[in-house]
Parts: structure tokens; sequence; C-alpha cells
């Protein structure tokens, strides 16, 4: 029988996490091979040490270097490159002799580890095999003692090498996150957490399960020139309240558009006057393919630049010549001042925003923008797009078939006591009121004092229709009371139609008279 080439995981730091396989394996290995750095001793070596016999043959193989600087004629990666060929020259002469080779991996082996470099190069001239390892993130997450994901909770998994605006981009798309591959990325990593929005409930984790090594820090209060390779950010998952308080603001409007004297419904937004500089503002609508506007699904068929947030930005197909740049949450000003550079140089350019763009959405940023002298030769068109309102509104009736107002419970903009004084007014006009962004991770309080006003000037039995991800697979419609409405299972994914008195809930839908007696 051939030798066997054998990576086996040792798990992220505590020896007690090595597995009875793992341990197994390295005790009867003849050649036991690990990795170290250029000036540091192995880790893994370190971690499995009680259990490598005392007459294997050890193979040590140093890094020729552990940063990007190298004299090396091909950089890094050619440095890398012949240091990989030539430890699979060391360890092939045992494998050659009938001897079976264990190479320790950190963590688990094919989770950005360097061992798959050496399996790779073995898999087809020798019998080989891996033994998974504790991962170094289920430690950390362990020792912060909270769950990562559950339930529907998308996890995503990131190197912190990413460039940064790709990193904000796939942590403001996710519910869950590890980001790996710290140390000199750190800075990067942070302002990509805060950009996202996802700074805040960010845990830092520097050598999960290595006792007193350990550290666990929220992300935001790290200093940046203290952190080691040996690190990740845990970003975790929830259900319940599994998106931040601007992904449905940005998604979020109601009906709005512009329209310049004489146009129509069917003048092309995409024949500017000749040498005028054009930024288009595009709504999506909530979600569906299939409610995004012809209109706007010929412009972003043209334009060559998308500009917006991650997930929308994602919503636009990708096609030859056309550039994204997507960025997270909070930053709505500086993405709309890169839309109008991109401008002012030429460039056909959409800013993307859910639902209608022209409230709670990116059309207010790009006008708030705009007022700087130098963009005073753009011109901005706005499309309307499908509305969040007009979504769950369809989906329960015709709840906002009379007179209504939309609000958002987001004091990020605005002070809460202004929300409360705009409650208390709708409420004694007696108008049906939507309500946008309802709860979020950190704030969960609002849609508490929320009912509690509307309580104050409302019948308990006021009509409320709880819009979940309307459009999408998963989507919830439900219709209550006032007095009824739990603000614990009002999240992000929400949008909520409180009714006016006249607002009738009935077998055939929920629906407001259009008279008032």
């Amino acid at each position: 029988m051939s030798a066997r080439f054998l990576v086996v995981g040792v798990g992220p730091g505590d020896p007690e996490l090595v597995t009875l396989k793992a341990a197994r394996a390295i005790a009867s290995a003849p050649v036991v091979a690990y990795h170290r750095g250029a000036s540091s001793p192995s880790n893994a070596r370190r971690i499995a040490a009680e259990h490598i016999a005392a007459e294997a043959i050890e193979e040590e193989l140093r890094y020729p270097v552990t940063t990007g600087s190298t004299d090396h004629p091909g950089g890094y990666v050619g440095a890398l490159t012949d240091f990989y060929e030539e430890c699979a020259e060391r360890l092939a002469v045992h494998l050659d002799a009938g001897r079976d080779v264990v190479l320790l991996a950190e963590g688990d082996p094919l989770l950005y580890g360097s061992s798959m470099y050496l399996h790779d190069r073995f898999r087809a001239s020798y019998d080989v095999g891996v033994i998974p390892g504790v991962p170094a993130f289920a430690a950390a997450t362990a020792s912060l003692g909270m769950p990562l994901a559950r339930q529907q909770d998308v996890l995503t998994v990131l190197p912190g090498t990413l460039p940064e605006p790709e990193l904000a981009r796939r942590l403001a798309g996710t519910d869950a996150a590890v980001v790996m591959k710290l140390g000199r990325t750190y800075p990067a990593v942070r302002r990509a957490l805060e950009q996202a929005g996802r700074l805040d409930g960010a845990w830092y984790v520097e050598r999960a399960s290595q006792g007193e090594r350990e550290r666990l820090l929220p992300a935001a209060g790290v200093d940046p020139d203290s952190v080691p390779y040996f690190s990740l950010v845990v970003v975790p998952g929830d259900s319940v309240h599994g998106t931040d308080d601007a992904r449905l603001r940005t998604s979020a409007g109601a009906m709005s558009g512009r329209d310049e004297p004489g146009g129509t419904a069917t003048d092309s937004p995409t024949s500017p006057p000749p040498g005028r500089a054009v930024l288009h503002v595009v709504g999506l609508g909530p979600g569906p393919d299939r409610w995004l506007t012809p209109e706007a699904a010929a412009l972003l068929a043209e334009v060559d630049d998308v500009v917006g947030y991650g997930p929308y930005v994602d919503r636009v197909p990708q096609r030859a010549g056309l550039t994204r740049h997507a960025s997270g949450n909070t930053v709505e000003v500086e993405r709309a001042r890169l839309a109008l550079d991109l401008a002012r140089g030429g460039r056909g350019v959409a800013v993307v925003s859910g639902g209608d763009a022209g409230v709670f959405g990116m059309a207010s940023a790009v006008f708030e923008a705009a007022q700087d002298p130098v963009y005073a030769e753009v011109e901005i068109q706005v499309l309307p797009g499908v509305s969040a309102v007009q979504a769950v509104a369809a989906r329960a009736g015709a709840p906002v078939g009379a007179d209504f107002a939309v609000m958002s419970l987001s004091d990020r903009l605005k002070p809460w006591a202004v929300v409360e004084d705009r409650l208390r007014a709708v409420s004694r006009a007696d108008l049906v009121l939507a309500i946008y962004n309802p709860a979020s991770r950190s704030r969960t309080k609002q849609v508490v004092r929320a009912r509690e006003v509307l309580l104050e000037e409302r019948s308990a039995g006021t009509v409320v229709v709880v819009g979940r991800d309307i459009g999408r697979s998963e989507e919830s419609l439900t219709v209550t009371t006032l007095g009824e409405l739990d603000p614990a299972t009002i999240d992000m994914k929400c949008l909520l139609i409180i009714g006016a008195s006249t607002t009738v809930a009935d077998p055939a839908g929920v629906w407001t008279p259009r008279f008032v007696r």
C-alpha cells in the first residue's frame, strides 16, 4: 500500500479541542509536518505537541516571508509559490519512501488554511485525506456565548483582505458574518463595519480558546495597533431583528416622481440635451424583479455606473461595461457626491434605491449633495418606483384608500421628540399612518413608545396591518389591532399601517372608505 498524506485540523488553539480522530492520526504518524512563521514558533505544533510520538520525524516548514514585503522577483506571491513547491518536494521524499505524512493545520484545514496548497499538489499523485478541525470562529462564538446564526439567518465568512468597499457591501447584505485575516487589515475592516451599519453589535475575538491570551472586546473599542493575525470579528445574526434600520429605510418610499413641464410618462430619461450632465435616481421597487418598472429597467440597461447601498446594487444585473459602486449604510451623502462626480465626468450614472427613491431613499440625499455649486451643471432626474407602502397596502386590500400619512420611526436624523409630536398630530387628524423603520437591533424601544403615543389618541380597536418582506418568498401579512399589537414581533423587515377610525377589516380585506361623514 502506498504512503498516505493526511492533513489534520488541530483546532483554534486549545489542545483539548483536538478531536479524537486527529489525536490518533498524529500519534501514529511516522512523519509530522507543520508550518511556522519566519520569526515565530509553530502554533499548530504547540497545540498537537502531546500527541506527537517521540520517534516521529518532524518537518518544520518555515515561511520565507509573512508579509507582502520580499526581494523575490515574483513578489509575495512568487515567494510563497516557490516555498510551497519546496515543501512538496521535501514531503514527497517521505511519501515515496513509504512513510505516511501528517500535516498539522490550525483550525479547519480547508478554511483559509495554508495546508490546502500542499493538499492540491499531492491529490493527483498520492493517497490524500483530510481530518477536519474546529474552526476559529466556532471557538470565538463559544467564548462570546452568543448564537452566530439561527433559523434562516445567512452566515457569510469573509477575509479581511477584501477591498474595503466590497467588504462593506458584503457585510451590509448578510445577517451574520465572520471576518478573518485581521492584523494589519483591521483599520479597513473597522471602517467597512461602520459603513455597513454593523459596527455596533460586532465583537472582536483574539486567540479564541487560548486561555489567558484570549481577548473579547466590542469591535468599536479595539486599538488597531494591537491586533494580531490570530484574531477575528464576529457579527452575530438575529432572525428576529435581522436587518439594520437603514436597510428598510433606503428600500422604503411612497409614490413620488418628478415630471418636467409638458413631459409624459413615456418621455425617455436617457436623452439629455447635448453637453448636459445628468444623474438618474432610480427606485427599484420593494424587491421582486416584476415590480421594477419598464422605465427603470430600460435606464439600468444603458448606464455606465450604478451607485448605491450594496444589497440594492446587487439587484442590478451585471453586464459588460457596467461598473458597480456599492457601499454600506449611513454614507448617503458621500455616495451621492460620488455619483455626481461621475456624472460631471460624462458618465451615465444611476443611483439606485429600494422602493421609491423619493421617500426615505436616495433622492433627497442626492439633492442635498447637489447644493454644492460645483454640481450646478448636473441635472437630476428621479425615476419613480413601487413603494413599500403600496406593496403592503395592496396585499392587505385598500387601507390607504383615503387620506394617509407616512412616517419613519428612525430617530437617526431627527430628535425623538419630533417623532412623538408628529405621531400625535397624525392621530389627531385621524389619518391612516404608514410607519417605516419601526425597529432594529439597537432600536427596540421606539415602537413600544410609538404604540403608547398612538393609544393616547386612537382606540385600542384601531386596525393595524403588519407587512413583513412583502413581495419576497418569506413574506407575511398580519392584521391585528393597536391594542393587540405586540412590539416584540416587529423588526426592520416590517412596515406598519395604522388605520384611521373609519378603517375596516372584514373578510374581503382591510380598507378605508373614501368618504368622511
